[in-house]
């Protein structure tokens, strides 16, 4: 898979070198800071499932989306170009995230965020490989870069965790909110880590590819990033509307015609974003499938830990930190290792491995007693460690594998389309983590809710129409949004008519009953992260289970040539 780069003759290899591993770092960071908060958020925004799912899906949507045309325009019009533009934008999107006041203003910020990530992950490589062409030599450099990727997923937790320990300002009153949530200051660090960026990709070198493609596939990547869109929403919007609402069902319609159309569009232009007859390879089609499935139970674990730590044990966002070091930390630790297996080790045989530790963690986790403090009995946070450390290790043996899996798979002149066609699906995989396991865990949860919530109000003396009122209250926002949830049962009862002393009883009667029915929307909502859990376990085994299906020319190490691609290619999203 040789290609020729236009480099240009001004700039330093130097400053390329360091401009491109920062810039990948950043992107990394950015791109790991809502899993590690995403309990934060359901606290600080009172948002509801929906809220929260768009918050940690919105981000990794703006890279899958896009990601297959960044990098043609950069070999069109030339990298250095592209680098300041996802620089620039990474900078508009980590302080939107620092101002954030609401949940909508915070998706914005993601979305804007996600965009940035996904230019500066494929540009920052095609700049260094531009620049290195001996193939060993190539390899090492992308390898670091894989390494400076994965040190970003490691700091990205700390950074979280550290600046909402020691930056958040209390209120002025007892009781108060923050005047400043210290998770803000993570996104003004990573704000200033992209202004850094941009400084120093002044002095880099600009590249650009001498053949190949010049001409960017519209139709393909409107249609792909529309439906992937209308998808998204559809099945977010479920998280509180329900799958049988008109809303929900009209969205996955439009998002499959899109996607159908895609298919259509990819099937007869001459330059396609994704060559689909890379599928008619079933060995390559089984790899696809495991790389969005193992995937989706890697970021399906990942959100749901977030969540049940940080959202309902209430454990301060530096403990979430520490697990996620465990959770990252093996594919930044374990990068020899695995370089080392996938060259003298069959990738298949790695790869199904990685799949089934993956599912031990999670029928481990789905085993614990979820939704309560630990202070009232739930499952302390350092119990988490053994089963998330687990969940790193095969998540480390995976997610470089899987595209040295599938590159053997391919005759050697479709294996720069192979490696980029299963990184995107590896990616959508990481996207549709946090939001098929929401609309698990929030319908689970709701519905566990509904049975213990009516009979609660009831004892409390409420009347029927008020428990009524109550009812489609999903249970996070009984714990994330209490005083909402007084001011929206105030309003429906003076609007009905009510006196105002029966108000105010009905109200004091609420607040009475706030600790029961906090910890019954706590383990309803426990009860359904068990369930994403369970369900990232089985994804998981299914996973591993399909790669023993994969022919037996992927059982060989890789050679020479093929791991120079894999490499190439190996940087993981997460």
């Amino acid at each position: 898979m040789s290609q020729t780069f236009k480099v240009s003759s001004s700039g330093s290899v130097q400053a390329t070198f360091v401009a491109a591993y920062s810039a990948v770092t950043l992107a990394q960071i950015t791109n790991a800071l809502p899993g590690a908060l995403s309990g934060t958020f359901a606290v600080e925004f009172h948002t509801s499932g929906a809220g929260l799912t768009w918050i940690a899906g919105m981000f990794l949507m703006g890279i899958v989306v896009f990601e297959l045309s960044w990098g043609l325009l950069g070999d069109m019009f030339g990298r250095k170009k592209l680098l300041y533009i996802g620089a620039a934008v990474s900078v508009v999107g980590s302080v939107l995230a620092a101002l954030a006041q609401t949940t909508e203003m915070m998706i914005f910020a993601q979305a804007v965020g996600g965009i940035g990530a996904g230019i500066l992950f494929p540009i920052s490589l095609s700049m260094i490989a531009a620049i290195t062409p001996d193939h060993r030599a190539r390899a090492k450099v992308i390898a670091t870069w894989a390494g400076f990727l994965s040190l970003g997923a490691v700091i990205s937790p700390v950074l979280a965790g550290f600046t909402a320990q020691f930056f958040t300002v209390p209120g002025a009153a007892p009781g108060a909110p923050n005047t400043f949530s210290g998770w803000r200051a993570a996104y003004l660090v990573a704000a200033g880590l992209a202004v850094l960026v941009l400084i120093v990709a002044l002095r880099a070198k600009d590249s650009a590819a001498a053949d190949g493609r010049r001409k960017l596939d519209l139709p393909g990547q409107a249609t792909l990033a529309l439906g992937l869109i209308a998808v998204l929403y559809a099945t977010v919007t479920a998280v509180d509307a329900g799958f049988g609402s008109a809303q929900v069902i009209a969205s996955y319609v439009i998002g499959a015609v899109l996607l159908v159309a895609f298919v259509i569009i990819e099937s007869r232009t001459a330059e396609p974003l994704i060559h689909l007859a890379l599928f008619k390879n079933s060995a390559y089609s089984i790899t696809g499938i495991v790389a969005v499935t193992g995937m989706f139970a890697f970021l399906a674990v990942c959100f749901s830990t977030s969540v049940a730590v940080s959202g309902l044990a209430l454990a301060e966002t530096w403990k979430v930190g520490v697990l996620f070091v465990f959770i990252q930390g093996p594919a930044f630790a374990f990068i020899p290792v695995v370089g080392w297996l996938i060259h003298h080790v069959a990738p298949r045989w790695v790869l199904t491995a990685g799949f089934a530790l993956m599912a031990v963690s999670g029928f481990w986790l789905s085993t614990f007693a979820l939704g309560n403090p630990e202070a009232f009995g739930g499952t302390p946070w350092t119990a988490f460690i053994p089963p998330l450390l687990v969940l790193g290790i095969g998540f480390a043996l995976t997610v470089g594998s899987v595209t040295a899996v599938a590159i053997n798979t391919v005759p050697p002149q479709q294996i720069g389309m192979a490696s980029a066609t299963t990184n995107l699906l590896r990616d959508l995989g990481f996207a549709l983590g946090p939001v098929i396991g929401s609309a698990i865990a929030f319908g689970i949860g709701a519905t566990a809710f509904a049975g213990p919530l009516a009979g609660i109000l009831g004892g409390a003396g409420l009347p029927a129409e008020a428990v009524n009122g109550l009812a489609n209250v999903p249970p996070l926002g009984f714990l994330a949004g209490w005083d909402g949830v007084i001011a929206q049962f105030t309003g429906q009862a003076a609007a009905g008519g009510a006196p105002g002393p029966a108000v105010d009883g009905m109200v004091q009667a609420l607040n009475a009953a706030q600790p029961q029915i906090q910890g019954v929307a706590g383990t309803s909502l426990g009860q359904g992260f068990q369930a994403v859990y369970l369900t990232a376990g089985i994804a998981a085994v299914l996973s591993a289970i399909l790669t023993l299906f994969i022919s037996a020319r992927s059982s060989a190490p890789m050679t020479e040539p093929v791991a120079a691609a894999t490499e190439e290619n190996a940087g993981a999203v997460v």
